[in-house]
């Protein structure tokens, strides 16, 4: 059994600092900037009109990964028996559930809300602290629903497509609810710098161990990465809009830019 090399603790330290969004200090400039990029929310023609600023922050991205996240997150996958790694990640996902249910009340989805509290509520008591995904079995299913889901449902579009720093694929209406989102989060309600950091630290790790393998996949299919990556966040906005709205819609759907019709797997 491996061990995550101490070394690298000390730059995913730097980074989750950097990631993490203090929201008692930032939450009033960040609303002003969320206000601001809401009002460009407007789904355009083409969704990806900064792509060239785009690709650059991505290849940003991909070389922070490359030299920080991904060796701690391999390192971590290996030493760690995964169902400790399953516990870690179903107690960040029940973190999540309450701000979840709040979400869907303001969507006016009463009954999932509701049952988003109840499975909190479940696995934290009968799930030990949310690391035993009890509530599942008993009938209540994850919804993970966060402010830009509320606000699609109030007739905000998603609007163009952005890559940002650290955080990755996302638009306008996801970036303009990074502040609500922090704040309303537990984790957001920390006061100790110190501990909003180790949390934020871990669920890094723990998200990026679980996507491991689906970027290894991406490695070795797609032609262009980028496209790779844009085209599916735009495919699944797609899907949970319209599953919302209750029409169906495929993956040919999605809005796509010129750019995008180009071969983006390899042969």
């Amino acid at each position: 059994m491996s061990s995550i090399p101490v070394p690298l603790f000390p730059r995913v330290a730097r980074v989750a600092r950097v990631a993490s969004i203090s929201a008692h200090r930032r939450l009033p400039a960040l609303l002003i900037v969320s206000g601001v990029l809401l009002s460009g929310c407007a789904t355009p023609q083409n969704p990806d009109p900064i792509e060239s600023v785009n690709r650059k922050t991505f290849a940003l991205n991909e070389g922070i990964d490359k030299v920080v996240l991904k060796p701690v997150a391999t390192a971590y996958k290996t030493g760690v028996p995964t169902p400790v790694r399953s516990g870690v990640t179903n107690f960040f996902s029940n973190l999540g559930d309450p701000w979840s249910g709040a979400n869907l009340l303001l969507q006016g989805r009463f009954k999932d809300g509701l049952s988003d509290f109840a499975r909190f509520g479940t696995n934290s008591t009968v799930g030990l602290l949310g690391f035993m995904d009890v509530a599942t079995g008993w009938g209540l299913p994850r919804h993970g629903d966060g402010f830009s889901d509320t606000l699609g449902v109030w007739g905000v579009g998603g609007g163009a497509y952005v890559v940002l720093p650290l955080f990755g694929p996302s638009d306008l209406r996801s970036t303009a609810s990074i502040p609500v989102n922090s704040y309303g989060s537990l984790t957001g309600q920390l006061e100790d710098a110190g501990a909003r950091n180790a949390f934020t630290i871990v669920s890094m790790v723990d998200k990026r161990a679980n996507l491991l393998d689906v970027t290894k996949m991406i490695d070795e299919v797609a032609l262009d990465k980028y496209l790779f990556v844009r085209d599916a966040y735009l495919q699944r906005r797609a899907q949970r809009e319209a599953d919302r709205s209750g029409a169906p819609r495929t993956d040919g759907d999605a809005p796509k830019s010129d750019a995008a019709e180009r071969e983006t797997t390899k042969p």
